[in-house]
């Protein structure tokens, strides 16, 4: 599934990106997401974009296009 379906609240694991330019993946990867990581949705902004995640500790905003280029594994 993509990191742009969570509802708030889901956790789930990075695993792969898809269709990123090389410098957005990298600026991800930079922030902390990289593959085998934890990501914890938080909440969307009111309008719906930008997006509010946790990823090692740190609250990240990611724009919704991003987020869908991110695919992840929901853990229960």
């Amino acid at each position: 599934m993509k990191l742009s379906e969570l509802n708030p609240g889901d956790v789930a694991v990075v695993r792969s990106f898809d269709n990123l330019a090389n410098d957005v993946r990298k600026k991800l990867m930079v922030m902390g997401v990289l593959p085998n990581t934890s990501v914890t949705f938080i909440r969307r902004a009111p309008m719906g974009d930008p997006m509010q995640f946790e990823v090692r500790g740190v609250s990240l905003a990611l724009r919704e296009a991003i987020a869908a280029a991110v695919n992840v594994e929901k853990l229960a």
